[in-house]
């Protein structure tokens, strides 16, 4: 995956039990990772681990550049109650690993969310949907990211202001759009034979449509954001894969 370079980017990559867990691409201006990506598997989603609390994220050494909602989320650190902490890489899709999971509650991996109204019930409905596809297939791959602007947009941004001393930073920035790509691939022995992606992009307002509303290309969401997708696949897949916008063509992949 391409996209963003330059020294308000951070690129990272977390690894845990020996492996990746995720990869992600911080911005400094924002405090938000505008992209996280990673493997899921049904092994990935098996298990009890589970984390209580957040924590800052250590390769990122400089700890006014993270949020702090530590030990206390918007409500009480920003003064509006609305926001929760959301998830990009989900906890539930790190169920197998205590160090994976503990890794989904660091603060670069949160944004500032509408809980009630967006959270829940249709983004989580939507994360849900994507551990569904991991039945009876090896992997799915998975890019979730947040939006300030559309590549030439000059949306309105919304801020939150520290609501008491001594919580850095004193601005924050809401995201405007959350997406998802999603990739499956068919092989034979190493070599990709065939592949399918979708994209869901949707803007962050309360009371949402249902997810499957929101399905769009991946090359839609390239537009939007200015990343480049899966760049690993053979160019013989990679165009036809990123133009598919039927999340049933998806789901039904690979058909035997």
């Amino acid at each position: 995956m391409t996209g963003y370079t330059g020294s308000n980017y951070y690129n990272g990559v977390l690894t845990a039990d020996g492996g990746r867990n995720y990869s992600y691409l911080y911005q400094y201006s924002t405090y938000t990772s505008l992209w996280v990506a990673y493997p899921l598997t049904a092994n990935d989603i098996t298990g009890s681990a589970s984390t209580s609390s957040w924590s800052y994220n250590d390769q990122i050494s400089d700890k006014t550049k993270q949020i702090n909602v530590i030990s206390n989320s918007y409500g009480t650190n920003y003064g509006n109650s609305t926001y929760s902490r959301g998830h990009q890489i989900p906890a539930a899709d790190r169920k197998s690993s205590s160090a994976k999971n503990a890794q989904t509650y660091l603060v670069t991996n949160q944004t500032p969310q509408i809980q009630n109204s967006f959270n829940t019930p249709m983004w989580s409905n939507l994360e849900t949907a994507v551990r569904a596809l991991t039945s009876g297939i090896d992997t799915v791959y998975v890019v979730t990211g947040a939006t300030f602007q559309t590549v030439g947009g000059s949306e309105t941004i919304i801020n939150l202001t520290a609501a008491k001393t001594g919580i850095y930073p004193t601005t924050i920035y809401v995201p405007n759009y959350y997406w998802k790509v999603l990739l499956k691939v068919k092989r034979s022995g190493s070599t990709i034979t065939s592949a399918s992606a979708i994209g869901f992009w949707a803007r962050h307002i309360a009371n949402p449509s249902a997810y499957t509303s929101y399905a769009v290309s991946v090359s839609t969401i390239e537009q939007y954001t200015g990343f480049d997708f899966f760049t690993n696949l053979p160019a013989s897949l990679k165009n036809t894969a990123k133009a598919n916008d039927s999340w049933t063509t998806f789901q039904n992949f690979p058909s035997n």
